[in-house]
């Protein structure tokens, strides 16, 4: 791959091992420019990489380009999933509310590579009625500061680092606690 890097790269085309000396001296050259190889070929999908690989000469084609997901709220979802559980890629829709756009916008539940453009815009209509991403995850953290800043119950428990809904801390709650800090002299 270090040979196609060049501005011009040469291939050589290697003669049948049977044949004469003279023959391989007179090895067919082949010049494929850079602009031909990786510029154009990415772009119209057309065109053919080659690059001399030890004797061999080895040629590539390229494909043609492809869009590899749709982008809704923001979020690249992944085409080769269903509409239902691609939407879950978006923070801030699961199933029931994947499930609930898709009944209301009348889209069938198929692969998002098999939706039209018309599809797309109408789903996109749809999820941008919710509260997604940045604006929730800020509307999270603003409810959190609120807690914080009155000093409830919930509020410390947020500022210690423990858990706010009555769990025990004695034993377990290590999610909220972090790895165990061993403390000398704690036996009963």
């Amino acid at each position: 791959m270090a040979a196609c890097m060049a501005s011009r790269v040469v291939v050589t085309a290697q003669a049948p091992r049977g044949g004469v000396s003279a023959n391989r001296a007179q090895a067919s050259k082949v010049s494929v420019s850079r602009a031909q190889t990786s510029a154009a070929s990415a772009f119209m999908g057309q065109g053919m990489l080659a690059c001399k690989r030890g004797s061999a000469v080895s040629v590539q084609q390229r494909g043609a380009l492809q869009v590899r997901a749709a982008r809704v709220a923001g979020v690249e979802i992944p085409n080769n999933k269903r509409v239902e559980t691609a939407l879950t890629y978006v923070f801030g829709i699961g199933n029931t509310t994947a499930k609930k756009i898709t009944a209301v916008t009348g889209i069938e539940n198929k692969r998002v590579r098999d939706f039209s453009e018309d599809e797309l815009t109408l789903l996109r209509s749809e999820v941008d009625k919710y509260l997604l991403e940045g604006d929730l995850r800020r509307f999270n953290n603003l409810n959190i500061k609120r807690l914080k800043d009155i000093q409830c119950y919930r509020g410390k428990r947020h500022i210690a680092g423990l858990p706010c809904r009555g769990q025990r801390t004695k034993t377990n709650a290590r999610t909220r606690k972090g790895k165990v800090k061993t403390v000398a002299g704690k036996k009963k």
